[in-house]
């Protein structure tokens, strides 16, 4: 699957730029043609996980590390919604095309395996971003909280999304149908998000669940976040992104490894 000829180079040159960018365009078209349920759906999810804690636990509840409950766990909501939407985006684009049989039709042509991870992640990553900057819009004006490093906070998005991104094309080249997919969706990946200090600071957790926590890079992303937004953390923010910056590369090493081999791909 390599497209090389007998010198080692392909005749467009060692990137086919043109096929990358024609795969990107694809899977980030894909979820644009249906942004109802793709970008409108969780924005609606997040703000009623918000609307909930606010009215049930808010008024009771004191400050979280010196910040008011509904304002802690925003952050937390906002990525724990990107992290699922990015592995959706990548893991339903390939199980969908594995299950239709025209999978063939990105692997036949011309890209390597590191075009297509890359084409894949694209989509994943637009998807994270773009729901990212519509609920941090919306508590901003709701709860008043601005960013205090935008820029930080980008990073950690963009990072976050590749890793689940990358892990979401890992399930997807795994699983043959879509059952497969959603039990690794509600036994793998939601319980990584909902114990990631999500609603709580993890310093509140029995001792051996924090640190398990501290291994899960989803904890790394959330507390980025939070971090970049309120200037509050359970762990340093420069530990957290290289720990997630490095989970990131090995699990999309991971799917590149896939794709080059043809693993559950051939028939």
């Amino acid at each position: 699957m390599s497209h090389m000829n007998d010198m080692g180079e392909r005749r467009f040159g060692r990137v086919n730029w043109l096929g990358l960018m024609t795969l990107a365009e694809r899977e980030c078209r894909r979820f644009l043609a249906v942004w109802n349920q793709t970008l409108a759906a969780p924005i609606v999810t997040a703000g009623l996980f918000l609307t909930i804690f606010a009215i049930a636990i808010g008024p009771t509840r004191g400050d979280v590390m010196g910040v008011p409950f509904v304002n802690f766990i925003a952050p937390g909501i906002l990525m724990m919604t990107v992290i699922q939407n990015a592995f959706a985006n990548v893991s339903s684009s390939i199980v969908s095309a594995k299950v239709q049989g025209n999978i063939v039709d990105t692997l036949m042509p011309p890209l390597s395996a590191g075009e297509m991870v890359l084409g894949y992640l694209a989509g994943g990553i637009v998807r994270g971003v773009l729901v990212a900057i519509v609920i941090a819009l919306a508590i901003l004006l709701f709860l008043g909280t601005g960013l205090k490093h935008p820029f930080v906070a980008l990073a950690f998005i963009i990072v976050g999304s590749a890793f689940m991104g990358g892990l979401g094309m890992v399930a997807a080249v795994y699983a043959q149908k879509f059952d497969q997919i959603a039990a690794i969706t509600n036994f793998v990946v939601t319980p990584l998000a909902f114990l990631s200090g999500t609603f709580y600071s993890v310093e509140a957790m029995p001792v051996g669940l924090y640190q398990i926590t501290h291994l899960n890079p989803i904890f790394y992303f959330i507390d980025g976040v939070r971090w970049s937004v309120l200037g509050v953390s359970d762990s340093s923010p420069v530990f957290g992104f290289c720990f997630g910056l490095i989970a990131a590369i090995a699990v999309n090493m991971l799917a590149w490894w896939m794709f080059r081999t043809g693993y559950r791909l051939k028939a």
